[in-house]
This record gives structure tokens, C-alpha cells and sequence, in this order.
């Protein structure tokens, strides 16, 4: 059994940017986000799927005039049938 956050994602990686010299709205964002964990303690996703096996997917497209474009890619992996990260 697993159990996962997804949906503080985001907030985390938006506030890691700023861990070398946060300012006072980062050090406040950060505390919401801690009270957020601890009145969420109990809730979680149940990854169960059975056999729990982590699988991985990617889609890219392969350019050839990089000058007129940008390649992009993206991926997916997956735990017991769940998504574990995107």
C-alpha cells in the first residue's frame, strides 16, 4: 500500500524555487501549506492496484528546423494503477 499527495504538488514546486532566499510571502505560503498537511494527516490516495507495478509513459515530438520550433515532451508514470507523477 502507498499513499501519495498529488494535490500539493504544484505548491511545492512553485515554493522550492525560492528555498536559496525566500522572502516573508514564501516563509507565509510555506506555513499554509504545513497547516494544510496537518489538518489533511488522514486523507491520502490509496494506490492498490494489483500487482503494483510501476509503469512509465512518454510522448515527444522530434523536430528537424529547430529554428522554427520547439520539441516537446511529456510523460506519466503509474504505481497499482494509479498516477504518481506527470
Amino acid at each position: 500500500m502507498n499513499f501519495s499527495k498529488p494535490d500539493i504538488a504544484y505548491a511545492v514546486s512553485r515554493l522550492s524555487r525560492y528555498t536559496h532566499s525566500p522572502n516573508q510571502d514564501h516563509w507565509e505560503a510555506f506555513a499554509r501549506l504545513m497547516r494544510c498537511l496537518k489538518g489533511t494527516m488522514d486523507y491520502g490516495i490509496e494506490y492498490s492496484g494489483f500487482p503494483t507495478i510501476l509503469e512509465g509513459y512518454n510522448d515527444a515530438n522530434w523536430i528537424f528546423d529547430s529554428d522554427e520550433t520547439k520539441s516537446a515532451s511529456d510523460y506519466v508514470f503509474t504505481l497499482g494503477d494509479g498516477v504518481i507523477a506527470w
